[in-house]
């Protein structure tokens, strides 16, 4: 069991769990209770909207978003054996695991993912919602097969495949609030205000993740080159593909202070995003610059995983600053 869990990164999927149940609770929630709507039949009092898809369709959502999550990083670690061996000393696959049995437990939890996506959609009305499940099922595969390979390709599957995990529970709660409201309140209610927030955390999430993928092709260099890989620092050079990295740590640093300038202007978040990211980003950076070995790298890539999950904290932040009115 011990090494099923390592296989699939449990690690990583309570960090993707935690992503979508904050983003419900602490983001979601408290942005729609500033929306007042006046329902038909009553006294024309206006009330607070609340969430409408229920809670265990939001379980079930959130369950199949982890067993497609769980079956990419085994197909990842199934193509991956001999780079793994070149750049870790190690694999999980093919010692610990026969591959034969790896595959049959990618299946599974694809299946099982791809099934729960396709009830879920059904259950939120848009059954063919459900195909979103089945194309990020193969993108993760394609991925591992052959996009990982080619030039940039696979750091933007896998940036948007990251992205895409908080912008998952607007797409299933703005149907059922919109056909709840516009049939029961007096007028439809705005809801593009929950895209504009939780798109604020799927574009950190994009950038961020966009970065790490770079630094860690540039740590996984020996391997990707050994093997004839396509990856940035392959293709550029590690110094450019570092130059890169830097770029996408700027323009993240630069986004998080115009979103704050235009949109929120409270103490808390410049705070917040000065001293838990801000900071450790440019130190990322100085890190990035004076790397020399794997060691090094690999301790940028784990400070800029971090950093991501500082991000996703944020959330709670914000259920603070609405709830209190303190923007």
């Amino acid at each position: 069991m011990k090494t099923f869990l390592k296989l699939i990164r449990w690690p990583n999927l309570i960090i993707v769990a935690l992503t979508m149940i904050l983003m419900r609770y602490a983001v979601i929630e408290p942005v729609i209770s500033k929306i007042s709507i006046i329902l038909n039949g009553s006294t024309g009092v206006a009330v607070p909207m609340s969430l409408k898809f229920p809670w265990y369709d939001f379980i079930i959502l959130v369950f199949a978003t982890l067993f497609i999550t769980a079956g990419g990083y085994v197909i990842n670690d199934y193509f991956d054996i001999k780079t793994d061996l070149i750049n870790r000393g190690e694999v999980i696959v093919g010692t610990r695991i026969p591959r034969r049995l790896a595959m049959k437990w990618h299946n599974i939890l694809n299946i099982a993912g791809v099934a729960a996506g396709f009830y879920i959609s059904w259950k939120a009305g848009y059954f063919l919602m459900g195909i979103l499940f089945l194309i990020v099922s193969g993108l993760l595969y394609f991925y591992s097969a052959s996009y990982k390979s080619q030039f940039l390709i696979g750091n933007l599957i896998v940036a948007l495949l990251t992205a895409m995990v908080p912008m998952l529970v607007v797409f299933y709660e703005w149907p059922a609030l919109y056909r709840f409201y516009a049939v029961n309140a007096t007028a439809p209610p705005q809801l593009s205000v929950i895209f504009y927030w939780v798109g604020g955390f799927a574009l950190f999430a994009f950038f961020t993740t966009l970065t790490r993928e770079i630094i860690k092709d540039i740590e996984d260099f020996e391997g990707d080159n050994a093997y004839g890989r396509s990856t940035i620092p392959v293709v550029t050079g590690i110094h450019t593909a570092k130059i890169i990295s830097v770029i996408l740590i700027l323009t993240t640093i630069l986004l998080l202070f115009i979103v704050w300038n235009y949109f929120l202007h409270d103490k808390i978040t410049i705070i917040y995003l000065s001293v838990v990211l801000v900071f450790p980003l440019l130190y990322v950076i100085y890190q990035l610059i004076m790397s020399t070995g794997k060691r090094e790298l690999h301790s940028v890539s784990r400070l800029m995983k971090i950093i991501q999950i500082a991000g996703v904290l944020y959330s709670i932040v914000v259920k603070v600053i609405l709830d209190q009115n303190l923007i």
